[in-house]
């Protein structure tokens, strides 16, 4: 049961985050979890390199390389003056962000939305004298909720298609998630309207235009986005008129980023920009999830409570809540294999993809893209989001967030 008391070790320490005057990061504790189930013997380290989903690794750094390249150029900040510049006053403002960042965390994927994300509503905080914190938190939730209705959307949401080997995914998202996190960004919009009343309101902005860093770079970012859209479309198309072939969800995240690896010439740069740090925690995660599954201890337990893990409330449920223990990639790599042991249906798998991703709604630690967006905030200029702050707001976002998955998902 070594894997067991590890996994409970690494979530203690990562609540923590602090022992003594030694202040840890969660990649450090989720790779010294991974380091000490393998030194301990609890997985050999064939298995554990079987382990690793090296298609998530790759769709992960492949989206984070563009990323990279989005901000390095300017082609970001172009981009973001182009997308707010329509918003004339500060409510209009927070739902540009909602739903800006939340449809564009469906293309891009929430933790490189979090990433390149962070600095932008920063610089909105400070040149529209809002409020930082609000601000963040609205990023947070536009990241989280839009990124339930794609399969590139997060991390889970794509280990969900692959693993479960979905027919069009993208085609079973729109169907059954597009509507409800449209509405739920709605809901969003609402509460943090609510919530921060006084900060939100109808003040007239002024935008200022920004430049362009580095041309070429940003020529390749814009291309490596139009291959995403384009490569994207074509997977939809193939799929709802089963014209041949689909293109592999990673596939189509390699080749949209492979012209920023073979022209710039800043590739090397690029690359050393690349979130290392998240990639060693979903490696580290898988490694020790898996030896947490070979002991069997979380299946004979769900087994003794005589739940129905394949109803949707269930699957809701336990997947927002397990999600504040254990992370919500780590919630999916554990719950998955459960739901495919004897089949299931495309509902119970998006019920799964859901719960899970707004799961990252209630608690900061959710989401890695949570902890993304603070420790991206207080390393640029000292803002931070308190675990109050964010439950406040979130815990009964959450609740309404899963209400409307589930009535979609009963309804279609």
């Amino acid at each position: 049961m070594i894997p067991i008391v590890v996994l409970g070790l690494v979530l203690l320490l990562i609540a923590v985050r602090q022992l003594g005057p030694v202040k840890f990061q969660i990649w450090q504790v989720m790779a010294g979890g991974a380091l000490a189930v393998l030194l301990s013997g609890s997985i050999r380290p064939l298995d554990a390199l079987r382990a690793v989903n090296w298609e998530v690794m790759l769709f992960l750094f492949s989206m984070f390389l563009i990323g990279a390249a989005l901000e390095e150029s300017g082609y970001l900040a172009r981009l973001a003056y182009l997308l707010f510049c329509r918003a004339r006053t500060r409510d209009q403002l927070l739902l540009v962000i909602l739903f800006g960042f939340g449809l564009l965390s469906a293309l891009l994927m929430n933790d490189t939305l979090a990433i390149v994300g962070t600095p932008v509503v920063l610089l909105m905080a400070e040149r529209h004298r809002i409020n930082a914190r609000a601000l963040l938190i609205a990023l947070a939730f536009a990241v989280t909720i839009g990124s339930a209705a794609s399969p590139l959307g997060n991390p889970q949401n794509f280990l969900i298609a692959t693993e479960a080997a979905i027919s069009s995914p993208f085609v079973v998202f729109f169907r059954m998630l597009l509507i409800p996190t449209l509405l739920n960004l709605l809901v969003a919009f609402g509460m943090l309207k609510l919530f921060y009343r006084e900060h939100f309101n109808n003040t007239v902005l002024n935008h200022c235009a920004e430049e362009i860093s580095d041309s070429h770079l940003a020529r390749l970012a814009r291309l490596a986005l139009i291959l995403l859209a384009g490569l994207i479309l074509i997977k939809i198309v193939a799929g709802l008129f089963s014209a041949g072939p689909e293109p592999k969800l990673v596939y189509i995240t390699v080749i949209a980023a492979l012209p920023i690896l073979i022209f710039s010439p800043r590739r090397l740069e690029l690359v050393r920009k690349v979130d290392w740090h998240t990639l060693i925690f979903f490696a580290a995660m898988f490694i020790l999830m898996a030896s947490v599954w070979q002991t069997g201890f979380f299946q004979s337990l769900i087994g003794q409570l005589e739940l129905n893990l394949r109803s949707l409330p269930v699957i809701m449920v336990v997947s927002v809540l397990l999600s504040q223990l254990i992370s919500n990639v780590p919630l999916v790599a554990l719950y998955l294999p459960i739901l495919l042991e004897n089949g299931v249906s495309d509902r119970a798998l998006m019920a799964l993809a859901a719960g899970s991703t707004i799961a990252g709604n209630m608690l900061i630690m959710g989401a890695a893209s949570n902890v993304i967006i603070i420790q991206n905030a207080e390393r640029r200029s000292g803002e931070t989001i308190t675990l109050i702050d964010f439950a406040r707001i979130g815990i009964p976002l959450t609740l309404l967030n899963g209400l409307v998955y589930l009535g979609f998902l009963y309804l279609f």
